[in-house]
């Protein structure tokens, strides 16, 4: 079965920063609070709220504090066999062009 997504990067990124706010909150953190916690500047994770601007570093700092580190290791899963080859882990051949 194939993964299939309408949304585009941009409601990727507004998707997941209002997912780490609500997580902020339900938390009891400000965002002074959450800041000084993971190591990152206050401006970084109010422009990650407003905009979804982070670095990847400061959003994993925070993704600890918040506990939600375990899924940046769902990120980019190995693709699942397409071929017999695949499956049985047999190189696939390449055809050569004759010239």
């Amino acid at each position: 079965m194939f993964a299939f997504s309408m949304a585009s990067p941009a409601e990727v990124i507004s998707d997941l920063s209002e997912k780490m706010k609500r997580r902020r909150i339900d938390a009891g953190l400000t965002q002074r609070d959450l800041a000084a916690r993971a190591g990152v500047s206050y401006g970084s994770l109010r422009l990650f709220e407003e905009t979804g601007k982070i670095s990847l570093e400061a959003l994993v700092k925070i993704a600890f504090v918040l506990e939600a580190e375990a899924e940046f290791g769902h990120l980019f899963p190995p693709r699942p066999p397409k071929t017999i080859d695949d499956v049985v882990g047999r190189p696939v051949r390449q055809r050569v062009r004759k010239k």
